[in-house]
């Protein structure tokens, strides 16, 4: 019945120590050999994302950085959408007047960060940040910006929501992760339009795709799939944007590989 899955990553296919589970691992394999294609579809930068890609051992797609990279099986980018260079400016010269924002920059094989934040390093084993001056900030080959605070305030992120929106209209596609995650892309970016891309090269449709996630960012791939699964712990405001869709369990129960394997094994 559908020939792609895509996956969103933490908060869905990861468990909550943000691993591949072995009966995760098993499932996808199962999958690769049954000639149904497996994507990640995440907010993380594509060097991460390959990480995971090696330990899982089948040759995924990735649509990483939201949809702003694209790299197929073999490690190629076959698409790529950089924020325009003045957006970029101007997005962290607004923000940097928030000490409590930290404000994290993917910029083509590099993750920047304008302080340390050591619990990070539970999310990564190997892809590590360097530091980058918020006064000098780099401007090319940006894929998102994104901020997070330390108190995961979501009320006070929903302000900068706003406030980038105003102040960058249709330049941008500004969304949160998670709900104490605000995250910047160009406005042509989105994982629902990546994956569009993905199955059109193998030859596939949007309606052949079958797609899962719990972040306001997975909406438009939720949308646009064949079919979209929401995660039981999503945000409200995902279940409010799409209702009607099916809820699964939670990512502590590997609910995705569960429903793969009951549904499409």
């Amino acid at each position: 019945m559908y020939k792609i899955v895509a996956s969103d990553l933490d908060g869905t296919l990861l468990t909550p120590e943000h691993k591949i589970a072995p009966f995760t691992k098993d499932v996808l394999n199962q999958l690769h050999h049954q000639d149904k294609a497996f994507i990640f579809a995440t907010g993380r930068h594509h060097i991460d994302v390959a990480d995971m890609r090696e330990q899982l051992g089948i040759p995924a797609y990735m649509i990483t950085s939201n949809g702003a990279r694209v790299h197929n099986s073999k490690g190629e980018v076959i698409y790529k959408q950089d924020l325009e260079p003045s957006v970029v400016r101007d997005i962290v010269a607004m923000a940097k007047q928030d000490p409590e924002l930290n404000i994290h920059i993917y910029r083509n094989d590099d993750w920047l960060l304008n302080t340390d934040c050591e619990y990070l390093k539970d999310f990564h084993e190997t892809f590590q940040y360097q530091l980058f001056d918020v006064d000098n900030p780099p401007l090319e080959g940006i894929a998102k910006v994104f901020f997070i605070r330390d108190d995961q305030d979501h009320e006070k992120m929903v302000e900068w929501e706003e406030r980038f929106n105003a102040a960058f209209g249709q330049q941008t596609n500004v969304v949160f992760s998670t709900p104490w995650c605000l995250e910047v892309m160009d406005a042509n970016v989105s994982k629902g339009h990546a994956l569009e891309a993905v199955a059109k090269e193998k030859g596939y449709e949007l309606k052949d795709c079958l797609a899962f996630g719990d972040g306001m960012n997975d909406v438009e791939m939720l949308s646009m799939a064949g079919k979209g699964v929401i995660m039981e712990t999503a945000h409200d405001r995902v279940k409010q944007a799409l209702p009607g869709h099916e809820i699964i369990g939670p990512c502590s129960e590997e609910a995705v590989a569960h429903y793969l394997a009951n549904n499409l094994l």
